[in-house]
């Protein structure tokens, strides 16, 4: 190293995010669409592999979207699962509810049988832009206060 030369810090997992939400929310249409594609085509309805691949999905957009677009993927994760059901319930009931289901009730269905994917992907995803804001404005991190 010369002098005055500045060695500039690697960033970390909670700085890299940079895309912008028109992208992130693209992309999370697309996967949470494949998924559902997967899911029916390997077990014939929306199930358990949908689930993981939702909670991923969510902590996946809370990384990738830049810091100024944190509130579009904050209100994201239900919306992506609404759509999305409301789509399936439309299309499709028998993946998501019972076969003689109407729209509506396939999506309130789909939706409560499919609630512990929403919780925990929508927590985890809150949580990440928690600790993404807290590390970019460089307060600490401590929830208690202490």
């Amino acid at each position: 190293m010369r002098r005055g030369e500045v060695v500039e810090q690697a960033r970390t997992l909670w700085e890299e995010g940079r895309e912008p939400a028109f992208q992130v929310v693209a992309l999370g249409l697309a996967v949470t669409l494949t998924a559902v594609v997967l899911d029916v085509w390997l077990f014939g309805d929306v199930g358990w592999l949908f689930d993981l691949a939702f909670v991923a999905l969510c902590v996946a957009l809370s990384l990738r979207v830049r810091p100024s677009d944190f509130f579009a993927v904050g209100v994201l994760p239900p919306l992506l699962m609404l759509v999305v059901f409301a789509m399936l319930g439309s299309t499709r009931p028998a993946s998501i509810a019972e076969p003689h289901d109407g729209a509506v009730q396939a999506l309130v269905s789909g939706l409560s049988t499919h609630s512990a994917a929403l919780v925990t992907g929508y927590l985890l995803c809150l949580a990440c832009l928690f600790v993404r804001q807290r590390v970019l404005t460089g307060r600490p991190t401590d929830l208690l206060g202490s």
